[in-house]
């Protein structure tokens, strides 16, 4: 039933780049929610894989000393949607990850599985991209970070070099200091499936709340990878919040997007559920930041 040539069980992060670099074909096992039935279905036949499951020291949430929010990569959507520290400092993310899949997969799947896979259509990819995520990787040469925005080179291509793992996420201070964020998941069915085209939006509001200090928005299968509408994100910027402002905010973003037809939905149909996401979920967040739209 499990064709594969070899399984090696990392010990600890370092023993886990040992057996990258002894093992460079191998591949890396994390909850394996998404891997096991790969294999199953003989897609991986022949494959090798270092397991990193046991590395509990790559589990849970923390703020570490320069007030990051740090999740490690192993720490299961399940727990990212009850910590304390997502649930005050950025909901959105557990909200999002609780979309994931069934009560199963959530008890098993990873956040940081849920990022390498470099599927554009992960409940966590848009929402981490809408709060400027930083993937922490460690390798031979020690901890490299980088940008989510450029960790994510191509459909199911993401930067990871041949000898690291990742490590950890991390949010930075100023990306969720004050703010407030609401995703928005548009599917055939109500659980159970795979994002038709979701969508992240966080905003910061004036002292007064009458306006819009910054405001980001982030994409699931809107293009080959998770995407930020800049140009909306830019016209938006210290603009009153109005109904007229938020309406023009969310048409904006059809200049940054590039949705595909596919059997789930067209790329007209995408373009169209695009709109009307970012219009709803920048009204959620002002109403969750203590504002109000005026007319």
């Amino acid at each position: 039933m499990y064709d594969i040539k070899a399984l090696y069980e990392a010990e600890s992060v370092e023993h886990a780049v040992q057996l990258r670099q002894e093992h460079p074909e191998a591949q890396i096992l994390a909850g394996g929610s998404d891997v096991l039935v790969q294999i199953r279905e003989g897609r991986r036949a022949g494959c090798e894989f270092i397991s990193i499951y046991m590395l509990d020291e790559l589990r849970g949430v923390s703020i570490d000393e320069e007030e990051n929010i740090r999740i490690g990569s192993l720490t299961s959507f399940s727990h990212i949607t009850k910590d304390p520290i997502i649930q005050k400092y950025i909901n959105v993310l557990g909200e999002a990850v609780d979309m994931v899949g069934g009560p199963q997969i959530r008890a098993i799947g990873t956040i940081g599985g849920n990022t390498c896979n470099g599927v554009t259509s992960a409940d966590s990819a848009s929402t981490l991209m809408a709060w400027d995520a930083i993937i922490e990787l460690t390798g031979a040469n020690g901890v490299r970070r980088v940008p989510i925005k450029d960790f994510y080179i191509k459909a199911k291509v993401v930067d990871i070099k041949p000898d690291e793992i990742q490590t950890a996420i991390l949010i930075p201070k100023a990306s969720y200091e004050n703010c407030f964020g609401h995703y928005i998941k548009y599917s055939m069915r109500n659980a159970l499936d795979i994002a038709t085209t979701g969508c992240s939006v966080n905003a910061v509001l004036s002292a007064d709340k009458k306006s819009f200090e910054r405001v980001r928005i982030g994409y699931g299968v809107a293009a080959p990878i998770p995407v930020r509408a800049y140009t909306a994100e830019e016209f938006i910027k210290g603009k009153e919040i109005t109904e007229e402002n938020i309406k023009k905010f969310a048409e904006t973003v059809l200049e940054d997007i590039n949705p595909r037809d596919s059997w789930r939905a067209g790329k007209a149909l995408r373009r169209h559920i695009s709109v009307v996401m970012a219009e709803r979920a920048l009204k959620e967040c002002v109403e969750l930041a203590g504002g109000e739209i005026n007319g």
